[in-house]
């Protein structure tokens, strides 16, 4: 029985140690190269009005997940959408259309990141270059195992570009902030 015990109680310890760790690793800073995400998807007819052209609340759909792919990639904990920022539609996208999302941490806060997406639309019909369809910024919020808020870690900035969006990502966190 204290063989049992012993056992039990180092395996405990094994476990800590192990989730520790991983809460170590997951605490580094990352880049936005590290936690990118391109998410594709066909459209098909369940996707669209009688008109033919997809509804865009499918769109923002297809946008939440793949930008969750973003913000748990950094935070490597669970994350639940915040805030939807700066929708602009460009273009309609059709059945048929192959559509995906090019999606980048922007800003990161101390438990909230704002991840940029932007909708590709391609016409697989004919020739050309996929269009812009559809951009927008999505914030999302780390929670902990008991779904409060959690720390993330901070985003290394490598190029200029990713400087100039960290800062406008920073005003737009700021101003949403005085609104409450």
């Amino acid at each position: 029985m204290l063989h049992l015990l012993t056992s039990f109680s180092h395996s405990a310890e094994v476990i800590a140690e192990r989730e520790n760790e991983v809460r170590r690793c997951s605490m580094e800073q990352k880049t936005v190269e590290q936690t990118k995400v391109i998410y594709g998807n066909l459209m098909e007819p369940q996707h669209a009005n009688i008109n033919g052209t997809v509804h865009g609340g499918e769109i923002l759909r297809i946008m939440d997940c793949a930008g969750g792919v973003v913000a748990k990639r950094h935070a490597r904990s669970k994350v639940s959408t915040a805030r939807v920022d700066c929708l602009d539609f460009n273009l309609p996208i059709y059945v048929g259309n192959y559509i995906y999302c090019v999606c980048e941490m922007n800003f990161v806060g101390t438990t909230s990141m704002e991840v940029m997406i932007k909708v590709m639309a391609e016409d697989l019909k004919c020739e050309g270059e996929p269009k812009v369809a559809l951009t927008g910024y999505f914030t999302y919020v780390a929670l902990d195992d008991e779904g409060k808020p959690a720390p993330v870690p901070q985003l290394k900035l490598v190029t200029d570009e990713e400087v100039k969006r960290f800062n406008e990502g920073r005003e737009r966190y700021l101003e949403n902030k005085r609104k409450r």
